[in-house]
């Protein structure tokens, strides 16, 4: 079989799966978005108290999602292993749409994955979630030499660094909350999907911390 051909039945067989996603994601009512920031509020407190319930995570709620999910929140959020979004906001299997990587940044690859949620899985809540002690931004408040394809992630937050140094306090943490909320703006205008839907109020999009010691987490102004 040709490599033409197989690109071709891949990606056919993508835009079916998309489709069917969707189709399964219409069965359940969107949770508006109020109603899924607090959920995960409440969800965090729980966290934060010990008291966490670990709900979702049962075999008949696994067999359920082998037919479609549902998630009524996006978190974009950093790699770093101390913050798992499931684990701090007290959420299960099929509760959160999850992209991570290192900085919480935003890329087209992070854009698609969030228009595919909105679109398809109608999820009607996006957060942004930086964090304490993050490492990426605290190579890129330092500055200096990068091995290897750091320096593409410490680019990327050259904006909120900048921004962060001219601002009294601590610079790291300054920026941490910056490029949180510099992300949600972006998000908020970003046409046509993630943009159109915050302007009809199917979407809700927030920039928030996490504290890796308390395991709090705050939205920002």
């Amino acid at each position: 079989m040709n490599s033409t051909l197989v690109r071709s039945l891949a990606g056919a067989a993508l835009g079916v799966a998309f489709c069917l996603a969707g189709l399964a994601a219409e069965t359940a009512a969107p949770v508006a978005p109020d109603v899924a920031l607090t959920r995960l509020i409440d969800g965090n407190k729980r966290f934060v108290a010990g008291a966490a319930t670990h709900p979702d995570q049962s075999v008949d709620v696994r067999t359920q999602l082998a037919q479609g999910q549902h998630p009524f929140a996006i978190v974009l959020a950093c790699a770093d292993s101390r913050l798992s979004p499931e684990i701090i906001f007290d959420q299960g299997l099929g509760d959160l749409f999850v992209i991570r990587n290192a900085g919480n940044l935003l890329d087209d690859h992070v854009l698609g994955s969030i228009e595919y949620a909105v679109e398809h899985l109608h999820t009607t809540l996006i957060v942004v979630l930086g964090h304490t002690k993050c490492g990426a931004v605290t190579a890129a408040v330092a500055g200096g030499e990068v091995p290897g394809h750091l320096p593409s992630i410490v680019e990327s937050l050259a904006g909120a660094v900048t921004m962060a140094k001219k601002k009294p306090g601590d610079p790291v943490d300054n920026a941490v909350r910056i490029n949180a909320k510099l992300s949600a703006a972006a998000l908020d205008q970003m046409e046509p999907i993630i943009g159109e839907a915050v302007k009809a109020g199917r979407v809700k999009v927030v920039a928030a911390r996490y504290d890796v010691t308390t395991g709090q987490v705050d939205l920002l102004p």
